[in-house]
């Protein structure tokens, strides 16, 4: 996954530094009277200052525990890895953002720094997380925000309206999503059975490891030229690297609907009619992962008012191991007959 990180970033080079040459001229001189009403974007002093005074926040609150280098840590790979993000999904699609790879990545310099200056311990290894997390973050909301910008420019949109727009969204959800969290570590528990956290179990290892001195080397550097070879090949290394961390009940899913796209992919039907039904497809895929993310919320809520126990009908099927599979292979099947219904054999409405 580091590997993989690292290598989007090189491929990025160019890209960062002529990023970074535009930041700089239009620090010099902000929009112009002649500025196209599509072109205008927020005054890039503002956006400095917000930037300096976010990093002595995160460096002075005592609920984030980040001393003043780990704070700049986070001011330089936020910069690097956010032109990353925000290129990677304006190219190509959100899909492709690299949010894993560069978390990881963050994560191991990270805590290499702090280890060599002499920031170990409990508090060392929180500081990373802490790193690691802001980092994930300024990741996932730059490549947001480029897809929604790369919309507005398509619709005529003003790109600076669009960035205040973004900010109040991101306030908005991060109370939203702080709640979400402290709600799902109270119903069942971080790292559960229930609420597995392969990602979060592979980030304390890194730390831990680091921290420790005892993470396996040899299997990381087994991993970097695994992922070498794998770019080599023109394989994508980040979603080869999640398909071999992730456990098997989440794989085999992505698995299932890689092959069901693969097949709508070689349908021999006109262009037009396959572009419809692959988005009718996502779509419909999309609202089935919002609407599983809703009813966990649900869960989570019977779960913490004890009402989940009391609506239980596990216990009283008692399956054998044998036909609870056949019965989940089953339900699967209708799952995928269902994407079939509304993407595939949708029928066309009446003048379209």
């Amino acid at each position: 996954m580091a590997a993989g990180g690292i290598i989007s970033l090189i491929k990025s080079l160019p890209l960062i530094v002529r990023t970074f040459r535009d930041a700089l001229k239009s620090m010099k001189g902000s929009m112009s009277a002649g500025t196209k009403r599509t072109e205008q974007d927020l005054n890039m002093k503002i956006i400095l200052i917000s930037i300096a005074a976010l990093t002595v926040l995160i460096w002075l609150v005592p609920a984030i525990p980040v001393t003043l280098l780990g704070a700049i840590i986070i001011v330089i790979f936020g910069f690097f890895f956010a032109t990353v993000s925000s290129r990677m999904v304006g190219l190509v699609g959100s899909s492709n953002n690299p949010v894993s790879g560069m978390a990881i990545a963050t994560l191991l310099f990270a805590t290499i720094i702090l280890k060599l200056t002499g920031d170990t311990g409990a508090h060392g290894m929180k500081g990373a997380i802490a790193i690691g997390s802001i980092i994930c973050i300024v990741a996932a909301i730059s490549g947001d925000t480029s897809q929604d910008l790369k919309t507005g420019y398509l619709l005529g949109a003003t790109p600076k309206k669009q960035q205040i727009g973004e900010l109040v969204g991101v306030v908005a959800s991060a109370f939203a999503i702080g709640g979400v969290l402290y709600l799902l570590d109270a119903a069942w528990g971080f790292g559960s059975q229930e609420l597995g956290a392969p990602q979060a179990t592979l980030m304390k290892m890194i730390i831990e490891g680091v921290m420790d001195s005892n993470l396996p080397w040899a299997l990381v550097f087994v991993g970097v030229f695994l992922a070498i070879v794998v770019e080599i090949l023109g394989i994508p290394v980040l979603p080869f690297a999640i398909g071999v961390y992730l456990p098997v009940q989440l794989n085999a899913c992505i698995m299932v609907g890689g092959l069901v796209r693969l097949v709508f992919d070689r349908m021999k039907k006109e262009e037009k009619e396959k572009e419809r039904i692959i988005s009718d497809g996502v779509l419909y895929c999309s609202g089935m992962i919002a609407g599983e993310g809703l009813v966990g919320i649900l869960l989570a809520l019977l779960a913490v008012f004890g009402v989940d126990k009391v609506i239980d009908i596990s216990g009283m099927l008692n399956l054998p191991t044998a036909a609870a599979n056949i019965a989940s292979l089953v339900v699967f099947a209708l799952v995928i007959l269902s994407l079939l219904k509304f993407s595939v054999w949708k029928k066309k409405k009446a003048g379209k």
